[in-house]
Parts: C-alpha cells; sequence; structure tokens
C-alpha cells in the first residue's frame, strides 16, 4: 500500500508540472519525402525535398498556458525579402511544393510567458529542367571578328539545383577536352556551372552530326539525368519572318482582324509563337500556326502584336505590327468670355469662344464640323473656326465669335467624326442665350458639418447654379490624399459624392469645385464639406489571462486608445453577462479598472468591459483563474481553459470525476488514496 501510494503521489506530482505555468519551448520534426536531412554547423538543419513532393514539417511544443503557433518563411537564396506565408497550425503542409517555396521555415510559439520560442530549419527544394541546346555561328566575314574560320558554338544550359554537370556526345563517341583537335569544352566564366559550350572549330564533314547534351545531378533525390539532341548539318541556319499585315491596323470595333505571319527561312523548322504588349494574349483568340485571329476586337485588345520565330540557331527573328481600333469618347465643350477684358459674363458686342474636345484613335483620322440652330456653319470674318493640330491628343476646335450680336444667340454643334466611319458620330450642344450665366456654387445648409457613422453611405453635396451647370470636381481639401475611389479627384455631374462603406480615414474636408468641362472657362467657384466619421472605441487589451491566488486581489484595467465621439464615453464591466459595475468616463482620464478585493471561486470566469460611445462599442476581456493553498499531503492541479476550448480533466479529492470541454477555469486538490487506486 505504501508502495502504490508513493507511485500514485509521483504521478500526481508530474501531472500537476504538467499543468504548471510554464514558458514555450519548440522544436521542429519532420515527414513527407525528404530525401535527406542533415546537421550542419551551428545547429542548422538543412532539409532536402525534390520538386513535386509534399513537405510536411511539425512544431512540436510545450507551455503553458498552451502556445500561439506560428510558421513564417524567408526566401531562399535568390532573394532576403520577406514573405509572409503563415500557417497557423503545428504542421505546416505543402502539397506538390514548387522551388520557389525553398528557403528558411520559422515556427515560433508564444504563450507571453517569457520570450517567445523560435526554431528553423533550410529547405532546399531539388530539380532538373530538361537540357536546351542553342547554336551559333561566326562567320570569317563578321566585323570584330575573333575567329577567321567558320565556328560553330553549342550552348548546352538546363535549370537545376544543385548545380549541374553536362557531358556531350556526338553520335555514340563521347567528346572530351582534348578528344578531338577541332572541339574545345569549356564553361564560360560569367555562367560557370550553369552553361557547356561546344566550340567547333573551322567546321569539318564529320562535325555534321547528331549531338547530345547530357544534364546530371548525380541521382540526388533519385532525378534521373536529362538529355536534348541537336542535329547540325551544312544547311542550319536560323530563323527569318515575314507578317503579311500592314503596320499599324486601323480596324473598328467588334471587327474580326487576322494577323498571319509566315517563316521564310531556317533550319531545323522555326517554330512561330504570338504574343502582345498586354503580357498576354486576348483570352478570345485564337492561334493557328502562324494566324492569330482576334474575334470582334475591342478597345481594350488594342496594341502592338509580335510574331517570334525560334529553332535554337542563332537568336529568334521577331515582327511586330500594332493594332488600333477607332474610337471616339469624353466629348466635352467649354465656353470662354472675352478673355481681353477678363469677363466671368458673355456680353452683347464682346467676343465669345466656345471650344469643344473630344478623345479620338486614331486622332490623325478625327475631324469637327459646327452647326447653329441644326444648319451647317462656315468660318467667316465674324464666325471663326480653328482646329488644334491632330498630331495633339485629344483633339480640340474652337468656335471664336466675334462682336456678338443679339442675333448670334442659338444653339450651336459641334460634331466629332472619324474619316474611316464606322463609329457613331459624337454631338455636343452648347446654348448661347441671354440667359447664360457663369455658375456659382453653394453647400446645403445643415450638409457641412456631415456626421456619419463608420460603414455607412453618406453623400456630400454641392449645390451648383448657372447655365450650363458644370461639371463638380470633388477632393481632399485637408491633406493630399486619395479619394475613396484611389484617385485624387473624382467628377459628379450632380454636385453629389456619395460614398460606400464610409471609414474613420475619411474624416476630413472635401472641397468642391466648378471644372472647365460643360461650363463656363473661368476661375473656378469652390466650397467645402466637412465629413466627420464616427467609430467605436478601440481598447486594450483585446483578451488577457489573469492568475491569482484565492483571497487575493485582481486589478483589471480597459484602456482607450482612439474614439470619436471620444468625449461622450460610458462603460460596463460584467462578469459571465451579469452587471458588476457602470458609469462615466472623466475628462481626464482613457482608460476604467475594476477591482476584486478578495478573490474566491465566485469570482473566476471572464469578465468584460465594454467601453461604449454613439457609435458602438469596444470590449476588453479578462480571464481570471485562480490557485488553492491545498491542506496536508494533498496536491494542486489547476488546468486552464483558453479560447478555442479544449478537453479537461475535472477531479477532485483523487478521483476522476468526468473528461468535458471546460467553459472556464478549474483549480481543484488532488488527494490520492490507496481505495481509489484506478482514480488517476
Amino acid at each position: 500500500a505504501l508502495q502504490m501510494r508513493e507511485q500514485c503521489l509521483c504521478l500526481v506530482s508530474r501531472l500537476a508540472n504538467q499543468y504548471a505555468i510554464s514558458p514555450p519551448t519548440v522544436r521542429i520534426i519532420h515527414s513527407g519525402h525528404a530525401c535527406n536531412v542533415e546537421e550542419e554547423r551551428y545547429t542548422e538543419r538543412v532539409y532536402t525535398i525534390r520538386e513535386g513532393e509534399t513537405l510536411e514539417l511539425t512544431c512540436l511544443v510545450t507551455g503553458h498556458p498552451r502556445p500561439q503557433i506560428r510558421w513564417t518563411k524567408t526566401a531562399g537564396s535568390m532573394s532576403d525579402r520577406f514573405q509572409d506565408s503563415s500557417v497557423f497550425n503545428e504542421t505546416l503542409h505543402i502539397a506538390k511544393i514548387l522551388r520557389t517555396q525553398g528557403g528558411r521555415y520559422y515556427c515560433k510559439a508564444e504563450n507571453g510567458l517569457g520570450s517567445p520560442a523560435i526554431k528553423s530549419i533550410r529547405v532546399d527544394v531539388y530539380y532538373l529542367d530538361e537540357p536546351v541546346v542553342t547554336v551559333h555561328q561566326s562567320i570569317g566575314e563578321a566585323k570584330e571578328q575573333f575567329y577567321y574560320e567558320r565556328t560553330v558554338f553549342l550552348r548546352c544550359v538546363a535549370n537545376s539545383n544543385p548545380p549541374v554537370r553536362y557531358s556531350w556526345h556526338r553520335g555514340r563517341e563521347v567528346l572530351t577536352q582534348g578528344s578531338d583537335k577541332g572541339v574545345e569544352i569549356y564553361e564560360p566564366f560569367f555562367t560557370q556551372g550553369e552553361t557547356k559550350i561546344l566550340k567547333l572549330k573551322n567546321l569539318r564533314p564529320q562535325d555534321y552530326a547528331n549531338y547530345s547534351c547530357i544534364a546530371s545531378v548525380r541521382n540526388v533525390c533519385g532525378i534521373p539525368d536529362r538529355s536534348v539532341i541537336f542535329t547540325l548539318t551544312n544547311r542550319t541556319a536560323s530563323p527569318s519572318i515575314k507578317l503579311l499585315v500592314e503596320d499599324p491596323i486601323v480596324v473598328n470595333p467588334s471587327q474580326t482582324v487576322s494577323l498571319v505571319c509566315i517563316t521564310t527561312g531556317g533550319e531545323p523548322p522555326p517554330v512561330l509563337t504570338w504574343g502582345s504588349s498586354n503580357d498576354s494574349l486576348p483570352q478570345r483568340s485564337v492561334v493557328n500556326g502562324g494566324t492569330l485571329t482576334l474575334p470582334a476586337i475591342t478597345s481594350e485588345e488594342a496594341g502592338a502584336y509580335s510574331c517570334v520565330a525560334s529553332n535554337n540557331v542563332g537568336n529568334p527573328a521577331k515582327k511586330s505590327t500594332t493594332i488600333v481600333v477607332r474610337a471616339l469618347k469624353k466629348g466635352r465643350f467649354w465656353i470662354t468670355p472675352d478673355p481681353y477684358h477678363n469677363d466671368d459674363n458673355i456680353q452683347i458686342g464682346r467676343e465669345v469662344k466656345i471650344s469643344c474636345q473630344v478623345e479620338a484613335t486614331p486622332p490623325e483620322e478625327l475631324t469637327f464640323s459646327w452647326l447653329k440652330n441644326g444648319r451647317a456653319l462656315r468660318s467667316s470674318e465674324r464666325m471663326v473656326i480653328t482646329q488644334t493640330d491632330p498630331d495633339i491628343s485629344p483633339g480640340t476646335t474652337n468656335l471664336d465669335i466675334i462682336d456678338l450680336k443679339f442675333t448670334d444667340f442659338g444653339t450651336y454643334t459641334c460634331v466629332a467624326a472619324l474619316k474611316g466611319g464606322g463609329i457613331p458620330e459624337i454631338s455636343i450642344d452648347v446654348n448661347i442665350s441671354s440667359t447664360t450665366v457663369p455658375p456659382n456654387l453653394t453647400v446645403p445648409r445643415g450638409k457641412s458639418p456631415l456626421v456619419a457613422r463608420e460603414g455607412d453611405t453618406v453623400e456630400l453635396e454641392c449645390l451648383v447654379s448657372g447655365k450650363p451647370k458644370p461639371i463638380i470636381l470633388w477632393s481632399r481639401a485637408d491633406k493630399e490624399a486619395p479619394m475613396p475611389d484611389g484617385s485624387m479627384q473624382m467628377e459628379s455631374y450632380d454636385g453629389v459624392l456619395r460614398i460606400v462603406n464610409v471609414s474613420r480615414e475619411m474624416t476630413g474636408s472635401y472641397r468642391c469645385q466648378t471644372s472647365q468641362y460643360n461650363g463656363f472657362n473661368v476661375k473656378p467657384r469652390e466650397a467645402v464639406v466637412e465629413l466627420i466619421v464616427q467609430y467605436p472605441p478601440t481598447v486594450e487589451p483585446v483578451f488577457m489571462e489573469m492568475r491569482q491566488g484565492l483571497g487575493r486581489p485582481v486589478v483589471m484595467t480597459c484602456r482607450v486608445l482612439r474614439a470619436h465621439p471620444s468625449r461622450v464615453l460610458r462603460f460596463e464591466w460584467l462578469l459571465s453577462n451579469r452587471l458588476l459595475h457602470a458609469g462615466a468616463f472623466d475628462a481626464q482620464r482613457d482608460e476604467t479598472e475594476y477591482t476584486v478585493r478578495n478573490l474566491n471561486r465566485d469570482g473566476l470566469g471572464e469578465y468584460t468591459c465594454n467601453v461604449i460611445n454613439e457609435a458602438g462599442a469596444g470590449k476588453c476581456t479578462f480571464l481570471v483563474t485562480g490557485e488553492d493553498s491545498c491542506p496536508g499531503n494533498t496536491l494542486q492541479w489547476c488546468t486552464f481553459c483558453n479560447k478555442p476550448q479544449r478537453q479537461c480533466f475535472l477531479s477532485f479529492q483523487g478521483k476522476l470525476l468526468t473528461v468535458s470541454k471546460c467553459e472556464v477555469p478549474i483549480c481543484s486538490c488532488l488527494v490520492c488514496k490507496e481505495s481509489h487506486p484506478r482514480a488517476l
């Protein structure tokens, strides 16, 4: 019985130690398809894996309370930039690992006690791509010649990790340095270990043969050797091509465009590919050999298209053409009163200019015409029509009315068209009359300052009068910051700026001002609207676990970092949704405290402090756990349940009562009795 008692107490002691408060420790173990795991200097561990296999690293941690785990990765040797690929599980699992995912992986564990525990392991991903042989020729007549005979260079390149080794064969013959006076094998100093060049000097009949380059990484990770064959003949030549299209190609929207590219030389026969200035071909494009078809082309698909021919001999051949899609857009006008008298109004007997602007593609096809009250208007001494240089984009036309008369009042129409036709004209009407007046801008009463809550949809408003009414431009007035859509300026045709899901960063002053577009070309009128965005308090700590012995005091402090409005703050302290205390903040204080003077079992649990303003509430949470002083030979065993919940063993006086998920921390005194040996 005495021996059983000692064993029982020992086991209980181990359990108590297991659940005692302790800082984190961590180590990394591996599984999956490792080729090799080796220890290097300075205790660095290197995990080697083949590309395409599954990487599995497990972070084993100890510590109480349960530490939080975070995996991070730094880039491999090609880059020192930090890449955030964090995983918050014990096991990091990467299926079909890529070469770019090699690097150093860190496991970090922390539970608020002491310093975080960090371990790392370097992951080296091995791979070997198919080698590529390219051929380059040196002709005796070439300028800056290095060789006076006809020389051919065969260059072999294969991407790999670890570094690759190459060997050359001519037919079945193994070529080595010195084995043939007409052959040299070397590595260029600037690509050591990456390429192997086979130099054929002063070509001989036997040099026209099949050459094979074998790339090897010595079967590491079970990666087999790879090889490529190139046939050198007296007809081997670099590619040449021809585009059977004009440059540029001007088309109308929705038109089907076909680009045809043919090879005019090259041995072996070149392979043709298509590319565009937009990095990728349009999704609906169709490539059939050397023909690229773009069905129902749009303005977004305009740009440069290139045909590239490659046969690994010399440099690839490339021919390009540009597709221009006709378009007319952004038709605008403005009225300029007599500039010589600095007028803001148009007046009888003085000059007035009407300007019309359109963005045209291509700009050289843009033409303008003017109408008055629907009838064609020609340039004269008193009605002067001018047009800007078509190379200036966007194009502009001006109608100068000299010595304005009452009979000149009416509707003037500017018509923009493209010579090629096929797309609709743009017509812009401008009314000139005694009621044509410059704009005026005001902010409606009660619309500034405008108070909103974070997440609301708000409308900032400026009233614009005048005839015609111009476009209103909105921008930030209090700082150089972008507008809600990311631009520095937003347009409004009705004077209203609508902001969806407004955030606290959008608080500030907004300037509305008249633009010259679709109105008078005079000094802008402007006004300012104040926007105040209210948001709930941001508080700290968001969550804190506090441990204290029973019978001792506990002080909890909830601090306000920022809130708007900040002066209308009140607080509520709760224990398990039971209200303990409530009140308002002093003007000089930004925190509230709650004290438990004598902690008992009823005081254990989750305390919540809600800090409230007009916009909502911020919440501090405190998890209070206690420790007993156990009498006699009993041992204390405290289990702490943090979110997310985990299983706890509930026991009392040596009896294992139940295994369950607990909502609150449990502390109990354990007594090991001989009559209950199975209790543990």
